[in-house]
């Protein structure tokens, strides 16, 4: 299969590169590892933040101060300031492309309040935003010719001096290794919440599959130890509750009916007040029974619905009791302008690190980021691929994949892959979570280490090659496993606390540390943790595949 643009990922981020990827001629691809339907950003249910106006220079000021703000130093102002003077032209084109924003009797586009931010600034739709515009998104798509890959797990890519030349997956219906040929790549698969298996709001295979990719091909990953726990998720399964609630007027409450936190603050005080609740045996509880009915079904709907479906909940009449859980990642591969350090690799979305987020992601951010980075990073594919020819496939690298999917199937197993994928989300919620300490640290180092090494004798119990869900599965958990090793040594190395970052034995801020951490795969299975200056290298830690 010959594309000039393959992008993988089919969020926002993905469609919405594809849709500047392709012109009249070209051929763009996107593969998603399920239904195309299915993705984060079409959960994402709050909404997206824009100053409606473009010449409301103020108002997009304030926005990039907040963003800023909420980052604790580790943002770049350049691409900030990028990303909230194009949002006004970001919600244009996603109008124009059929996403109908709620709006009020004058026609004009209602916004809401969301933490964290100065101004009410987050356009939605009702509180399910993000599943109608990856809808319009898919449509659009496929008016225009773009292809859609769907039920492909990408294992690998293929590289030529320095050059991206294709893409290794696997075949869900038939377990079958093949390439795809491409000029230039777009990552966009999202990012790696699903690690925190049980405590996150993410689908289970939000796992960062392509960051492992990038690391095993010697591409840096930045900011790993960011990671954005969401202060509302249902208690029992964790599953996401808007911060919509809040921002409608939802308090927060324990089971003492104190109010121990402002609703609008940034996500990680608001997480970090609810853990503290929880440590000393306190149930928190959102409470909108103030909030008239209709004004739930109009607002919340969805919440409303899974309140009673999954909880027996009645909002409008009762509390619901919530906990924070893992939910949005700052880190990723490190990129400029989605840019990699792979000449024809291209990333954007939540798998990247574009230095807009640093340590703390304010709410209502992601899906515009998606939005303006996954326009950008397809105008750059677009132009990459003009008069080039395709590259040499090295096909060493696609009989590697084809002899690991081989071994997997080839031998009998005994161990349970899925115990292991479980015990490696507890450890990492436990001890890699809202709260950190060197101790707990080092043991789920320990812990993550031994699972990896266990995992090299992982073999399919079923032998059969259709629909396999036992293969996936072992390749997701090494891959699993190798990004929780790299969060949790990022962790490790940052002797502070800064925004979702938080260190019990370090708890203050430290100037001296405000600049990213980096990690690379060197040859012979070693990992490389340090500072961006590059100066001070502290961990060299060999791993295992």
């Amino acid at each position: 299969m010959i594309y000039d643009v393959i992008i993988i990922g089919g969020g926002i981020a993905g469609l919405m590169a594809a849709l500047e990827a392709k012109d009249g001629s070209n051929r763009v691809a996107v593969i998603t590892k399920g239904n195309v339907l299915k993705s984060n950003s079409a959960v994402a249910s709050g909404g997206i933040n824009a100053v409606l106006d473009d010449n409301d220079k103020e108002g997009i000021a304030k926005h990039v101060e907040d963003t800023l703000e909420s980052a604790k130093g580790l943002a770049d102002k350049k691409t900030v300031t990028y990303m909230c003077k194009k949002a006004p032209h970001i919600i244009k084109k996603l109008s124009e492309y059929g996403v109908k924003f709620d709006c009020g009797a004058n026609g004009a586009i209602l916004q809401r309040s969301f933490g964290g931010s100065s101004d009410k600034r987050t356009c939605f739709v009702g509180d399910n935003t993000g599943a109608f515009i990856t809808q319009a998104l898919i449509k659009k798509a496929r008016q225009l010719g773009v292809e859609f890959l769907s039920n492909i797990f990408v294992m690998d890519i293929v590289k030529t001096h320095g050059h991206i030349s294709g893409v290794v997956a696997l075949k869900r219906v038939d377990s079958s290794v093949i390439v795809y040929l491409a000029k230039a790549v777009v990552f966009a698969g999202g990012g790696y919440g699903g690690v925190y298996r049980g405590f996150s709001t993410n689908p289970q295979d939000t796992n960062g599959d392509l960051l492992a990719i990038a690391l095993r091909n010697g591409i840096a990953l930045e900011d790993m130890e960011f990671v954005q726990f969401h202060p509302t998720g249902f208690a029992k399964s964790g599953a996401l509750i808007s911060e919509a609630a809040r921002a409608e007027g939802g308090v927060l409450v324990n089971d003492r009916n104190e109010n121990f936190i402002d609703e609008l603050d940034t996500r990680d005080v608001i997480a970090r007040a609810i853990f503290e609740q929880i440590e000393v045996g306190r149930k928190v509880y959102i409470d909108m029974r103030h909030i008239a009915k209709e004004v739930l079904l109009s607002r919340v709907p969805s919440l409303y619905k899974n309140a009673l479906s999954m909880a027996g909940i009645d909002i409008s009449s009762e509390l619901l009791e919530v906990r924070a859980v893992a939910h949005y990642t700052m880190g990723g591969i490190k990129s400029s302008f989605t840019t990699t350090s792979l000449r024809g690799l291209f990333v954007c979305g939540e798998c990247a690190a574009l230095g807009v987020h640093g340590a703390n992601r304010l709410g209502g951010n992601s899906l515009l980021e998606g939005a303006v980075f996954g326009e950008l990073a397809g105008k750059k594919a677009r132009e990459f691929v003009k008069d080039k020819s395709f590259s040499h496939i090295d096909y060493d690298v696609v009989i590697k994949n084809i002899n690991l999917v081989g071994r997997i199937f080839e031998w009998e197993g005994t161990k349970n892959f899925n115990a292991m994928r479980i015990s490696a989300g507890k450890v990492m919620y436990s001890k890699v979570g809202i709260v950190r300490e060197e101790g707990g640290l080092l043991e789920a180092l320990d812990y993550i280490k031994y699972l990896r090494t266990e995992s090299a004798s992982l073999h399919c119990i079923d032998k059969s090659r259709e629909n396999n869900v036992e293969l996936i599965a072992i390749l997701e958990l090494k891959n699993i496993l190798q990004i929780c090793e790299a969060v949790i040594l990022a962790a490790l190395y940052r002797k502070e606390s800064r925004g979702a970052h938080f260190r019990r034995d370090f708890e203050l801020t430290d100037k001296e540390q405000e600049k990213h951490i980096q990690i690379k795969q060197l040859e012979g299975r070693f990992f490389r943790v340090q500072y961006e200056d590059n100066k001070f290298i502290k961990f060299l830690i060999k791993i295992f595949h």
